[in-house]
Protein backbone atom coordinates (compact mmCIF):
# COMPACT_ATOMS: atom_id res chain seq x y z
CA UNK A 1 0.00 0.00 0.00
CA UNK A 2 3.15 2.09 0.77
CA UNK A 3 4.71 1.21 -2.83
CA UNK A 4 0.94 2.67 -4.46
CA UNK A 5 0.65 5.55 -2.39
CA UNK A 6 4.33 6.78 -3.48
CA UNK A 7 3.44 5.78 -7.19
CA UNK A 8 0.69 7.89 -6.51
CA UNK A 9 2.50 11.01 -5.34
CA UNK A 10 5.47 10.27 -8.09
CA UNK A 11 2.93 9.86 -10.93
CA UNK A 12 1.85 13.68 -10.48
CA UNK A 13 0.96 15.10 -14.40
CA UNK A 14 4.50 17.88 -15.71
CA UNK A 15 1.04 20.49 -14.95
CA UNK A 16 1.94 19.74 -11.37
CA UNK A 17 5.57 21.26 -12.02
CA UNK A 18 4.22 24.80 -11.95
CA UNK A 19 2.48 24.29 -8.73
CA UNK A 20 5.66 22.52 -7.24
CA UNK A 21 8.18 25.22 -8.36
CA UNK A 22 5.60 28.10 -5.97
CA UNK A 23 5.52 25.88 -3.21
CA UNK A 24 9.14 25.78 -3.17
CA UNK A 25 9.38 29.09 -3.36
CA UNK A 26 6.46 29.53 -0.31
CA UNK A 27 8.60 26.94 1.48
CA UNK A 28 11.38 28.98 1.96
CA UNK A 29 8.74 31.51 3.67
CA UNK A 30 7.09 31.26 6.74
CA UNK A 31 4.15 33.10 5.66
CA UNK A 32 3.40 29.83 3.53
CA UNK A 33 -0.13 28.71 4.30
CA UNK A 34 -0.43 25.51 2.49
CA UNK A 35 1.54 22.59 1.13
CA UNK A 36 -1.30 21.39 -1.01
CA UNK A 37 -1.11 21.61 -4.60
CA UNK A 38 -4.53 21.18 -6.83
CA UNK A 39 -2.18 17.69 -7.75
CA UNK A 40 -1.91 17.03 -3.85
CA UNK A 41 -5.81 17.70 -3.11
CA UNK A 42 -7.02 15.56 -6.43
CA UNK A 43 -4.73 12.63 -5.44
CA UNK A 44 -6.25 12.69 -1.37
CA UNK A 45 -9.55 13.21 -3.09
CA UNK A 46 -9.42 10.31 -5.40
CA UNK A 47 -7.95 7.75 -2.25
CA UNK A 48 -10.91 9.06 -0.14
CA UNK A 49 -13.58 8.17 -3.35
CA UNK A 50 -11.84 4.82 -3.76
CA UNK A 51 -11.89 3.64 0.15
CA UNK A 52 -14.83 4.53 0.52
CA UNK A 53 -16.70 2.95 -2.78
CA UNK A 54 -14.94 -0.30 -1.80
CA UNK A 55 -16.13 -0.25 1.90
CA UNK A 56 -19.59 0.80 0.88
CA UNK A 57 -20.66 -1.29 -2.34
CA UNK A 58 -17.87 -4.14 -1.80
CA UNK A 59 -17.54 -4.72 1.30
CA UNK A 60 -21.42 -4.42 2.17
CA UNK A 61 -21.59 -1.17 4.46
CA UNK A 62 -25.45 -0.73 4.36
CA UNK A 63 -25.88 -4.32 4.52
CA UNK A 64 -27.93 -5.20 7.23
CA UNK A 65 -25.66 -7.64 9.58
CA UNK A 66 -23.67 -8.22 12.40
CA UNK A 67 -20.42 -6.93 12.65
CA UNK A 68 -18.05 -9.36 13.87
CA UNK A 69 -14.99 -8.29 16.29
CA UNK A 70 -12.56 -10.25 13.56
CA UNK A 71 -14.10 -7.82 10.80
CA UNK A 72 -13.64 -4.89 13.00
CA UNK A 73 -10.21 -5.38 13.89
CA UNK A 74 -9.41 -6.49 10.05
CA UNK A 75 -10.73 -3.01 8.96
CA UNK A 76 -9.14 -1.18 11.91
CA UNK A 77 -5.85 -2.46 10.57
CA UNK A 78 -6.79 -1.57 6.76
CA UNK A 79 -7.44 2.00 8.00
CA UNK A 80 -4.85 2.81 10.09
CA UNK A 81 -2.60 1.36 7.61
CA UNK A 82 -4.27 3.51 4.75
CA UNK A 83 -3.37 6.81 7.20
CA UNK A 84 -0.18 5.56 8.00
CA UNK A 85 1.02 4.93 4.14
CA UNK A 86 -0.75 8.28 2.99
CA UNK A 87 1.71 9.98 5.24
CA UNK A 88 5.03 8.08 4.34
CA UNK A 89 3.45 9.07 1.06
CA UNK A 90 3.68 12.23 2.13
CA UNK A 91 7.05 12.38 3.73
CA UNK A 92 8.88 10.90 0.73
CA UNK A 93 6.97 13.28 -2.11
CA UNK A 94 7.93 16.54 0.03
CA UNK A 95 11.56 15.16 0.92
CA UNK A 96 12.20 14.03 -3.21
CA UNK A 97 10.90 17.89 -4.10
CA UNK A 98 11.84 20.01 -1.71
CA UNK A 99 13.53 19.70 2.02
CA UNK A 100 14.08 17.01 4.35
CA UNK A 101 13.25 20.01 7.02
CA UNK A 102 9.82 20.50 5.30
CA UNK A 103 9.04 16.94 4.35
CA UNK A 104 9.81 16.23 7.98
CA UNK A 105 7.28 19.02 9.58
CA UNK A 106 4.94 18.34 7.89
CA UNK A 107 4.62 14.75 8.22
CA UNK A 108 5.01 15.44 12.03
CA UNK A 109 2.23 18.20 11.89
CA UNK A 110 -0.09 14.97 9.94
CA UNK A 111 0.72 12.47 12.31
CA UNK A 112 -0.15 14.68 15.12
CA UNK A 113 -3.30 15.50 13.76
CA UNK A 114 -4.42 12.69 13.73
CA UNK A 115 -3.68 10.61 16.47
CA UNK A 116 -5.84 14.15 18.17
CA UNK A 117 -8.68 13.24 15.88
CA UNK A 118 -8.02 9.93 16.42
CA UNK A 119 -7.97 9.72 20.21
CA UNK A 120 -10.84 12.54 20.52
CA UNK A 121 -13.00 10.33 18.64
CA UNK A 122 -13.04 7.56 20.74
CA UNK A 123 -15.35 9.86 23.55
CA UNK A 124 -17.80 10.14 20.14
CA UNK A 125 -17.81 6.30 19.60
CA UNK A 126 -18.70 5.97 23.46
CA UNK A 127 -21.38 8.19 23.12
CA UNK A 128 -22.69 6.68 19.76
CA UNK A 129 -22.71 3.25 22.07
CA UNK A 130 -25.25 4.90 24.92
CA UNK A 131 -27.89 5.81 21.92
CA UNK A 132 -27.69 2.63 20.09
CA UNK A 133 -28.40 1.62 23.55
CA UNK A 134 -30.87 4.19 24.64
CA UNK A 135 -33.29 3.08 21.39
CA UNK A 136 -32.24 -0.18 21.64
CA UNK A 137 -30.93 -0.74 18.19
CA UNK A 138 -29.47 -3.74 17.53
CA UNK A 139 -25.83 -4.56 16.18
CA UNK A 140 -27.37 -5.49 12.83
CA UNK A 141 -28.75 -2.30 12.11
CA UNK A 142 -26.08 0.15 13.80
CA UNK A 143 -23.81 -0.59 10.70
CA UNK A 144 -26.27 1.29 8.51
CA UNK A 145 -26.80 4.44 10.68
CA UNK A 146 -22.95 4.52 11.40
CA UNK A 147 -22.66 4.65 7.74
CA UNK A 148 -24.54 8.12 6.78
CA UNK A 149 -23.14 9.10 9.96
CA UNK A 150 -19.30 8.75 9.05
CA UNK A 151 -20.49 10.03 5.92
CA UNK A 152 -22.10 13.23 6.95
CA UNK A 153 -19.08 13.58 9.44
CA UNK A 154 -16.83 14.01 6.11
CA UNK A 155 -18.80 16.30 4.59
CA UNK A 156 -19.02 18.73 8.04
CA UNK A 157 -15.96 18.26 8.91
CA UNK A 158 -14.41 19.44 5.34
CA UNK A 159 -16.49 22.80 5.73
CA UNK A 160 -15.99 23.55 8.93
CA UNK A 161 -12.58 23.15 8.44
CA UNK A 162 -11.97 25.52 5.69
CA UNK A 163 -14.25 27.91 7.43
CA UNK A 164 -11.79 27.66 9.82
CA UNK A 165 -8.63 28.39 7.67
CA UNK A 166 -10.58 31.67 6.55
CA UNK A 167 -11.59 33.06 9.58
CA UNK A 168 -8.12 32.15 11.31
CA UNK A 169 -6.23 33.68 8.75
CA UNK A 170 -8.57 36.63 8.96
CA UNK A 171 -8.81 37.19 12.76
CA UNK A 172 -5.55 35.55 14.96
CA UNK A 173 -7.27 36.18 17.92
CA UNK A 174 -9.57 33.40 17.47
CA UNK A 175 -6.95 30.68 18.25
CA UNK A 176 -7.41 32.30 22.27
CA UNK A 177 -10.97 32.04 22.09
CA UNK A 178 -10.04 28.31 20.60
CA UNK A 179 -7.67 27.72 23.34
CA UNK A 180 -10.03 28.54 26.14
CA UNK A 181 -12.86 26.79 25.08
CA UNK A 182 -10.64 23.61 24.92
CA UNK A 183 -9.01 24.36 27.90
CA UNK A 184 -13.29 24.32 29.60
CA UNK A 185 -13.91 21.87 27.22
CA UNK A 186 -11.40 19.73 29.12
CA UNK A 187 -11.78 20.44 32.56
CA UNK A 188 -15.80 19.98 32.30
CA UNK A 189 -14.81 16.71 30.66
CA UNK A 190 -12.69 15.37 33.40
CA UNK A 191 -16.14 16.67 35.57
CA UNK A 192 -18.38 14.70 33.61
CA UNK A 193 -16.57 11.54 33.45
CA UNK A 194 -17.61 9.33 35.70
CA UNK A 195 -21.53 11.07 35.15
CA UNK A 196 -24.27 8.97 33.61
CA UNK A 197 -25.75 11.10 30.43
CA UNK A 198 -29.96 10.99 30.74
CA UNK A 199 -31.11 11.33 27.36
CA UNK A 200 -34.85 10.84 28.71
CA UNK A 201 -34.43 14.50 29.73
CA UNK A 202 -32.66 15.43 26.70
CA UNK A 203 -34.45 18.67 25.16
CA UNK A 204 -33.67 17.93 21.87
CA UNK A 205 -35.01 14.27 21.86
CA UNK A 206 -37.90 15.58 23.39
CA UNK A 207 -38.47 18.15 20.51
CA UNK A 208 -38.09 15.59 17.55
CA UNK A 209 -41.02 13.61 19.68
CA UNK A 210 -43.25 16.17 20.52
CA UNK A 211 -43.37 18.00 16.84
CA UNK A 212 -42.83 14.48 14.68
CA UNK A 213 -45.01 10.92 14.43
CA UNK A 214 -42.58 8.22 15.96
CA UNK A 215 -43.05 4.30 15.29
CA UNK A 216 -43.27 2.71 18.76
CA UNK A 217 -40.89 -0.33 16.83
CA UNK A 218 -37.85 -0.58 14.50
CA UNK A 219 -38.82 -1.84 11.13
CA UNK A 220 -35.41 -3.23 9.69
CA UNK A 221 -33.08 -0.51 8.37
CA UNK A 222 -36.22 1.48 7.15
CA UNK A 223 -35.81 5.24 8.41
CA UNK A 224 -39.85 5.48 7.42
CA UNK A 225 -42.85 3.68 7.37
CA UNK A 226 -46.74 3.93 6.61
CA UNK A 227 -48.97 3.12 9.08
CA UNK A 228 -52.71 3.53 8.48
CA UNK A 229 -52.11 5.91 6.15
CA UNK A 230 -49.53 8.19 8.01
CA UNK A 231 -46.34 8.46 7.75
CA UNK A 232 -44.03 7.75 10.52
CA UNK A 233 -40.22 8.12 11.23
CA UNK A 234 -38.97 5.10 12.67
CA UNK A 235 -36.21 5.11 16.31
CA UNK A 236 -33.22 4.00 13.58
CA UNK A 237 -34.34 7.37 11.73
CA UNK A 238 -33.87 9.07 15.45
CA UNK A 239 -30.74 7.45 16.15
CA UNK A 240 -29.51 8.47 13.09
CA UNK A 241 -30.47 12.32 14.14
CA UNK A 242 -28.76 11.97 17.08
CA UNK A 243 -25.93 10.53 15.68
CA UNK A 244 -25.13 13.18 13.33
CA UNK A 245 -26.10 16.09 15.84
CA UNK A 246 -23.24 14.12 18.10
CA UNK A 247 -20.90 14.73 14.98
CA UNK A 248 -21.54 18.03 14.73
CA UNK A 249 -20.77 18.65 18.84
CA UNK A 250 -17.40 16.81 18.75
CA UNK A 251 -16.35 18.36 15.50
CA UNK A 252 -17.00 21.66 17.37
CA UNK A 253 -14.40 20.02 20.39
CA UNK A 254 -11.83 18.41 17.93
CA UNK A 255 -11.47 20.81 14.94
CA UNK A 256 -9.70 23.43 16.91
CA UNK A 257 -7.35 21.26 19.08
CA UNK A 258 -5.85 20.56 15.57
CA UNK A 259 -5.44 24.72 14.81
CA UNK A 260 -2.94 24.42 18.14
CA UNK A 261 -0.77 22.09 15.64
CA UNK A 262 -1.20 23.33 12.28
CA UNK A 263 -3.31 25.66 10.75
CA UNK A 264 -2.25 24.21 7.16
CA UNK A 265 -5.82 22.96 5.16
CA UNK A 266 -4.57 20.22 3.64
CA UNK A 267 -3.09 19.06 6.87
CA UNK A 268 -5.70 19.64 9.58
CA UNK A 269 -8.68 17.87 6.56
CA UNK A 270 -6.30 14.95 5.62
CA UNK A 271 -5.54 14.36 9.01
CA UNK A 272 -9.41 14.72 9.98
CA UNK A 273 -10.59 12.60 7.42
CA UNK A 274 -8.46 9.52 7.33
CA UNK A 275 -9.00 9.62 11.40
CA UNK A 276 -13.00 9.71 10.53
CA UNK A 277 -12.65 7.03 7.89
CA UNK A 278 -11.96 4.00 10.43
CA UNK A 279 -14.28 5.63 13.46
CA UNK A 280 -17.25 3.06 12.09
CA UNK A 281 -14.39 -0.03 12.65
CA UNK A 282 -13.28 1.66 15.69
CA UNK A 283 -16.85 1.77 17.14
CA UNK A 284 -17.49 -2.06 16.66
CA UNK A 285 -13.69 -2.63 17.78
CA UNK A 286 -14.34 -1.64 21.01
CA UNK A 287 -18.33 -1.93 21.92
CA UNK A 288 -17.89 -4.84 23.40
CA UNK A 289 -15.24 -3.51 25.64
CA UNK A 290 -16.55 -0.42 26.44
CA UNK A 291 -16.22 -1.09 30.22
CA UNK A 292 -12.55 -1.84 29.72
CA UNK A 293 -11.95 2.12 28.76
CA UNK A 294 -13.54 3.61 31.46
CA UNK A 295 -10.23 5.51 32.54
CA UNK A 296 -9.75 6.96 28.72
CA UNK A 297 -12.20 9.86 28.89
CA UNK A 298 -9.82 11.44 31.79
CA UNK A 299 -7.20 10.98 29.41
CA UNK A 300 -9.14 12.75 26.54
CA UNK A 301 -9.77 15.37 29.13
CA UNK A 302 -5.84 16.27 29.84
CA UNK A 303 -5.39 16.28 26.49
CA UNK A 304 -7.84 18.82 25.78
CA UNK A 305 -6.43 21.12 28.35
CA UNK A 306 -2.85 20.80 27.05
CA UNK A 307 -3.78 22.11 23.62
CA UNK A 308 -5.99 24.50 25.21
CA UNK A 309 -2.75 25.92 26.35
CA UNK A 310 -0.70 25.29 23.82
CA UNK A 311 -3.07 27.62 21.83
CA UNK A 312 -2.85 30.20 24.52
CA UNK A 313 0.71 30.17 24.14
CA UNK A 314 0.77 30.29 21.08
CA UNK A 315 2.43 33.71 20.54
CA UNK A 316 4.30 33.49 23.58
CA UNK A 317 6.37 30.55 23.23
CA UNK A 318 5.20 27.63 20.34
CA UNK A 319 5.65 24.03 21.73
CA UNK A 320 7.50 22.42 19.21
CA UNK A 321 5.01 19.38 17.04
CA UNK A 322 7.10 16.72 18.08
CA UNK A 323 6.54 17.44 21.76
CA UNK A 324 2.93 17.59 20.92
CA UNK A 325 2.94 14.20 19.87
CA UNK A 326 4.65 12.58 22.89
CA UNK A 327 2.51 14.13 25.17
CA UNK A 328 -0.74 13.33 23.51
CA UNK A 329 0.77 9.72 22.61
CA UNK A 330 1.88 9.82 26.78
CA UNK A 331 -1.66 10.86 27.64
CA UNK A 332 -3.87 8.43 25.71
CA UNK A 333 -1.66 5.53 26.16
CA UNK A 334 -1.11 6.00 29.62
CA UNK A 335 -4.98 6.35 30.09
CA UNK A 336 -6.00 3.19 28.04
CA UNK A 337 -2.85 1.24 30.00
CA UNK A 338 -4.56 2.43 33.38
CA UNK A 339 -7.92 1.39 32.41
CA UNK A 340 -7.14 -1.93 30.94
CA UNK A 341 -5.03 -2.78 33.71
CA UNK A 342 -7.88 -1.49 36.50
CA UNK A 343 -10.78 -2.93 34.94
CA UNK A 344 -9.10 -6.50 34.62
CA UNK A 345 -11.50 -9.13 35.57
CA UNK A 346 -10.49 -10.79 38.76
CA UNK A 347 -9.20 -14.58 38.29
CA UNK A 348 -12.21 -16.60 40.57
CA UNK A 349 -10.16 -18.45 43.18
Amino acid sequence: MIKSLLALFAGLSPALAVAETTLATAAQSTDITSIGTWGMWLIFFCIVLIVLAIDLVFVGGGKEHRVSLKEAASWSVVWVTLALSFGAGLWWYLDTYFTRELANTKTMEYLTGYLIEKSLAVDNVFVWLMLFNFFAIPFELQKRVLTYGVLGAIILRTIMIFAGVWLIAHFHWLLYVFGLFLLVTGIKMWWMADKEINLENNPLLNWFKKHFAISNQLHGEKFFVVENGVKLMTPLFLALIMVEISDVIFAVDSIPAIFAITSDPFIVLTSNIFAILGLRAMYFLLADMADRFTYIKYGLALVLVFIGIKMLLIDIYKIPVGISLSVVALLIGGSILISWFKTKPQENT
